[in-house]
C-alpha cells in the first residue's frame, strides 16, 4: 500500500508542473488530452489495480480517452473560426 501512495504521489507531482513547461502551451488540445489523460489513467489504473499492469492498462487508456476528447475540442474550435 506505501508504493501505491508513493507512485500516486509522484504522479500528481508530475501532473502539476506540466503546464508550468515552457512547451506546455504549444500543444494542441490532442496532445495535451492525451498527457493528462495518461497521467489520471495511470495512477487511476495502480489504484484500481495495483501493479506494473495496472499502471500500464490505465495510462494508456487514459491517454487514448483524452485525446480523443482534446481531438473532438480541436475540431470545435476550427469549426468555430470558419
Amino acid at each position: 500500500m506505501k508504493v501505491n501512495k508513493s507512485l500516486t504521489l509522484i504522479s500528481i507531482l508530475i501532473l502539476g508542473v506540466l503546464p508550468g513547461c515552457s512547451t506546455w502551451r504549444k500543444l494542441d488540445n490532442t496532445e495535451k488530452g492525451a498527457v493528462i489523460g495518461g497521467g489520471t489513467g495511470a495512477v487511476v489504473g495502480n489504484v484500481i489495480s495495483p501493479g506494473v499492469g495496472g499502471t500500464v492498462l490505465g495510462g494508456a487508456a487514459g491517454a487514448v480517452g483524452g485525446g480523443l476528447i482534446g481531438r473532438e475540442e480541436d475540431r470545435d474550435r476550427r469549426r468555430d473560426r470558419r
